[in-house]
């Protein structure tokens, strides 16, 4: 009889320990049974758990340890000793750790050691102040994984709809220059791969929303679905990806119309966020596609004004670990079928 396949469990980055990152850690560990979730082991410092959730917490000095430890208590790779923890006040010693944290938990995916990666909120301005010269987390996550950051493709999924923001973390005054008929292409492709890749669909099925206020309105409301659109979605189509739009987006979102794709493609950062967050604010994950790694988030921020008040929702954390763990699955069998 073979022996069974060994599980690797997920590497979680904690993120600030002035933030909920511990909290939310720790209560996806108390709902490890009940949500079926795979093992998984957090980084980063072990005291700032007992400041943020009082659960049982073991260190681990291997990721091969996570899972013979993972029923028993939440298993914590420690990297750095922070002077001073004070739930909502993030210093640059906090920073720091969680930039550690993250660069292992990036290390260990990469290497194999781990199935995949979960980042923890972290504070973009105390990381800035250590000289942190990323947009955010997926850049570094990118750069490390040896990918252009423009082929890092952002995606916020929840029970049944998933968007890309074509455009991310820009003013919108700027976001009409950004579009070009080449974003476009590579956006959809790397989308359609990402469904295919991650997710288990043979058969992606996007939709496209218009920049204009009705999709331009023939060209009355703005010539940017004429001139750049239009092409772009012509030749992707004669690609072979089934691509709809551009479409009005105050009209695509409902639930009717959602069942008419598996993910949006959305010009710009709110007018993807918006209709995802107003639909599952507490269970949003952030996916990145075009990686060698599988690697989530949950879409939420450190929320210092909660922090070691034991108030934090762990739904993102949660649902960010169970598609981790999913993705990963997804992403074998997509490489089995790929190679027979």
């Amino acid at each position: 009889m073979a022996a069974p396949e060994i599980r690797l469990p997920l590497a979680i980055s904690s993120g600030d320990p002035a933030g909920v990152g511990p909290e939310i850690i720790g209560k996806a560990w108390e709902a490890r049974k009940k949500c079926k979730l795979q093992a998984f082991f957090a980084i980063g410092d072990m005291a700032s758990f007992a400041h943020h959730w009082d659960g049982p917490v073991i260190r681990i000095d291997n990721p091969d340890q996570a899972a013979e430890r993972f029923n028993d208590a939440l298993p914590v790779f420690h990297v750095h000793s922070c002077s001073s923890i004070v739930p909502g006040s993030p210093d640059l010693d906090g920073a720091h750790c969680a930039l550690q944290a993250l660069e292992l938990a990036t290390g260990f995916a990469r290497s194999g050691t781990v199935a995949g990666l979960v980042t923890g909120p972290v504070s973009k301005a105390q990381l800035y102040a250590i000289g942190f010269n990323y947009p955010g987390q997926t850049e570094f996550v990118a750069e490390r994984c040896g990918v252009e950051r423009r082929n890092a493709v952002m995606m916020l999924a929840g029970p049944d709809l998933r968007v890309v923001p074509m455009t991310t973390h820009i003013p919108l005054a700027s976001v009409a220059a950004q579009l070009d008929v080449r974003l476009i292409r590579r956006r959809i492709r790397a989308t359609a791969k990402g469904l295919m890749r991650d997710f288990g669909i043979s058969n992606p099925r996007l939709a496209v929303a218009g920049f204009n206020p009705h999709a331009g309105e023939s060209g009355n409301l703005g010539r940017e679905e004429i001139d750049i659109f239009a092409p772009a979605l012509k030749t992707i189509t004669e690609e072979g990806y089934d691509v709809i739009g551009p479409l009005p987006a105050d009209t695509m979102f409902h639930a009717e119309a959602r069942q008419n794709f598996d993910a949006a493609l959305c010009a710009y950062h709110d007018q993807a966020l918006i209709p995802l967050k107003t639909l599952y604010f507490h269970e949003a994950v952030n996916i990145t596609l075009g990686l060698p790694i599988v690697r989530t988030s949950p879409d939420h921020g450190t929320a210092f004004g909660i922090a070691g008040k034991g108030e934090a929702r762990a739904d993102s954390m949660i649902a960010a670990i169970r598609m981790a763990g999913e993705a990963v699955a997804n992403r074998k069998a997509y490489a089995a079928a790929c190679a027979a």
